[in-house]
């Protein structure tokens, strides 16, 4: 490797490292890219697009900033628990009777999204299809 291409690669991982707090792929993909560009132009924005977007995905919908605040306020609701018998995890789909589900505050911005509590842990949920999309630990 040559001594430039480490120090981009040095320089990104440095400018990617609030990369972590985006939200899902097309997010972190945009994230990263706009901030590999900045830092090494148009390789840089290549480079941090991929990174971006494998840092994003792993974050899912709520980010890091914003997920034990989440978790905090739903807890505090103290809604009722549904009990559910599969695994409790993104993509699993909910009964369609006996689970109620919560507005989000606007405060957090997950337009679009509801939240309910399953086997006493807050889950956002896809309302139409009542597909769990992030569980909050």
């Amino acid at each position: 490797m040559t001594p430039k291409f480490l120090g981009i690669t040095a320089l990104l991982a440095l400018g990617l490292g609030s990369a972590a707090q985006a939200q899902g792929l097309e997010r972190g993909a945009q994230d990263g890219a706009e901030r590999g560009g900045n830092i090494a132009g148009p390789l840089g924005a290549a480079v941090g697009s991929v990174v971006g977007g494998a840092v994003g995905t792993a974050n899912q919908i709520l980010g890091i900033d914003r997920r034990e605040r989440f978790r905090i306020y739903a807890l505090g609701e103290r809604r009722p628990s549904f009990a559910y018998a599969g695994k409790v995890q993104a993509g699993a789909v909910l009964p369609p009777d006996r689970v109620v589900y919560y507005d989000v505050p606007p405060e957090f911005a997950l337009k679009g999204y509801n939240y309910t509590i399953v086997n006493d842990h807050p889950v956002l949920v896809e309302p139409a299809t009542r597909r769990i999309v992030e569980v909050i630990d």
